[in-house]
């Protein structure tokens, strides 16, 4: 467990890895991989939010709760899916909210690597998962490590949009000075709760607004069409 490919955010992270929440998570998981315990996503990957979005590009952060935890799927990228794989269905719904905001075209693919390299954060809380066992590694301790990561940018960066969709997201980002930042709420893209205000929020046009106000480029939310594997 280490931040070897994301040195903007070492400074203020690998401290972290010294203290005792983040030495028991790392025995967790050694035990989980010694009881052949299937973990998404793949190690190398588990930083990969921090590693595609250094923190002095940070504009806009989207929260996420674990990864998903079938086979191919999770790549350290909230709500994003590896190329070849089909959407997942809260993913359709942000597309379709995309599509009714800014009148772009959803794609065939989930993979949001190109929002990352464009300054999205795209954090889970937790940061992996046991297969098919949703929730699986909630309460390990990485939970504190991604509070420090807000915590972080809510520091050190200013006017960034924060998208907190869903009760828990909300929850987690009660820690952010909505003075400094842009707070945007909305419930969760599931489609148990996209129809009670996340459809309609307008969120993504609302942050490249913002963005614009503070003198910073808007995201291009227009994923491409076709993708290759970073």
């Amino acid at each position: 467990m280490a931040l070897e490919q994301a040195p903007e955010w070492q400074p203020w992270l690998s401290g972290e890895f010294e203290l005792p929440y983040m030495l028991a998570l790392k025995q967790f998981l050694q035990q989980q991989k010694a009881a052949q315990k299937i973990i998404y996503p793949h190690s190398k990957n588990w930083f990969h939010a921090l590693e595609a979005t250094p923190l002095s590009q940070v504009k806009v952060v989207i929260l996420g709760q674990d990864p998903y935890h079938q086979p191919g799927q999770a790549h350290g990228l909230c709500f994003s899916v590896m190329p070849g794989v089909k959407p997942p269905p809260s993913l359709v719904n942000i597309y379709k909210e995309l599509q009714s905001d800014l009148n772009l075209q959803p794609v065939t693919h989930g993979y949001l690597e190109s929002w990352a390299r464009q300054g999205v954060l795209l954090l889970n809380a937790v940061l992996t998962v046991e297969h098919d066992q949703a929730n699986a590694h909630q309460g390990q301790g990485w939970e504190a490590f991604t509070d420090k990561v807000i915590d972080v940018i809510n520091e050190q960066r200013e006017h960034v949009v924060f998208m907190l969709w869903g009760s828990y997201a909300q929850k987690k980002g009660a820690r952010i000075n909505s003075r400094k930042h842009l707070v945007l709420k909305a419930p969760h893209p599931s489609p148990l709760s996209a129809h009670r205000g996340f459809l309609g929020c307008r969120h993504f046009s609302q942050a490249n607004a913002y963005l614009v106000e503070h003198g910073q480029s808007p995201v291009n939310w227009q994923l491409p069409n076709e993708v290759n594997k970073s």
